[in-house]
C-alpha cells in the first residue's frame, strides 16, 4: 500500500527514510509507501523545498550613522534557493535567517557611513549589503538576487536643517562661480592690457630702430640726405601754404646792415 505525492515545476522534494536524507527529487509524481498492520515498512517523508524567487521586505530599522544620526531604512530582499538540503538541513528557517543577515548587514553598513555619503550615495549601501550577505548566504544554501534600500526615513527635523544646508551650499557654490568669473575677467583684461602695451612697445623699438638704420645710411651716403631733402621741398613746395626759409641764418648778416 503506498501514497502518492506530486512535485511541481519550481519545487524539488527532499527524501527522508526514517528520519535520514535519502535524495532530492526532481519535478514528478512519486509513491510513499505505508505501513500496514502487522506489516513494518520504513518510513519514507518527502519534504517540498520551493526554489522560486522570493520577496523579503525588511522594514523599518533605525541604526545610527557613523556621526549618530538616526536613519529609519526599508529594505527590498530577493533570494532564492539554490541547495535545498543545505537550506532545510543547515539552517532551522532559512527565511528568517535571511532576514537577520540583511539586517546585520544593513547596520555593519550604515554604521560605517555619515549621512552626506548615503544622501549622496544610495547604491552603495545597496551594494555592501548584497556584497555583505551572498557569501554567507551561499553556506545555506540560498543565493540572494538584490538587497535594494527602499526607503529611508530621517528624523522630523533633520530635513529642516538639511533644506538649510543645502540652500547654504547652492549659495556658497553661486557666490564661488561668481568670484571665479570676475577674477577670469580681470585677468583677461589685464593680459589683453600688457599685450597691448608689448605691441606699442615693440612698434617704438622698430621706429627707432628704423630712424637708427636711416641715420646710418645718410651718414654714410651722403647724396641720400641730399635726395631726401629735395624730396621734402618738392613736397612742400604743392603746398600754397607753406613757407620756406632758406639759407635764414646765412643772410641774417645782410639783413642786419
Amino acid at each position: 500500500m503506498s501514497s502518492e505525492v506530486i512535485i511541481r515545476s519550481g519545487f524539488r522534494g527532499l527524501r527522508y527514510v526514517d528520519g535520514r536524507f535519502d535524495q532530492v527529487l526532481d519535478p514528478g509524481r512519486y509513491d510513499v509507501p505505508v505501513s500496514r498492520w502487522g506489516r513494518r515498512v520504513p518510513k519514507v517523508e518527502i519534504l517540498i523545498v520551493d526554489l522560486r524567487e522570493r520577496e523579503l521586505n525588511i522594514k523599518g530599522q533605525e541604526i545610527l550613522t557613523v556621526d549618530k544620526v538616526a536613519v529609519r531604512v526599508n529594505i527590498i530582499t530577493h533570494f532564492r534557493v539554490v541547495d535545498p538540503v543545505a537550506a532545510v538541513e543547515r539552517v532551522a528557517d532559512y527565511g528568517d535567517r535571511v532576514y537577520s543577515d540583511v539586517q546585520l548587514a544593513a547596520r555593519r553598513s550604515l554604521a560605517s557611513m555619515t549621512l552626506e555619503g548615503i544622501l549622496t550615495n544610495r547604491n552603495q549601501l545597496s551594494e555592501d549589503i548584497l556584497r555583505d550577505v551572498e557569501g554567507v548566504s551561499a553556506g545555506y544554501g540560498v543565493e540572494i538576487i538584490r538587497a535594494d534600500v527602499k526607503d529611508l526615513i530621517f528624523p522630523g527635523n533633520l530635513q529642516d536643517v538639511m533644506n538649510r544646508v543645502l540652500t547654504a551650499q547652492r549659495l556658497a557654490e553661486a557666490q564661488m562661480i561668481e568670484a571665479r568669473t570676475k577674477a577670469d575677467r580681470e585677468r583677461l583684461a589685464a593680459e589683453a592690457d600688457a599685450e597691448a602695451k608689448r605691441i606699442r612697445a615693440d612698434a617704438e623699438v622698430d621706429a627707432l630702430r628704423r630712424l637708427a638704420d636711416a641715420a646710418q645710411a645718410y651718414a654714410e651716403h651722403p647724396a641720400l640726405l641730399r635726395l631726401r631733402e629735395l624730396e621734402t621741398l618738392g613736397a612742400l613746395g604743392a603746398n600754397a601754404a607753406a613757407r620756406l626759409y632758406i639759407g635764414f641764418d646765412k643772410h641774417s648778416d645782410q639783413l642786419n646792415d
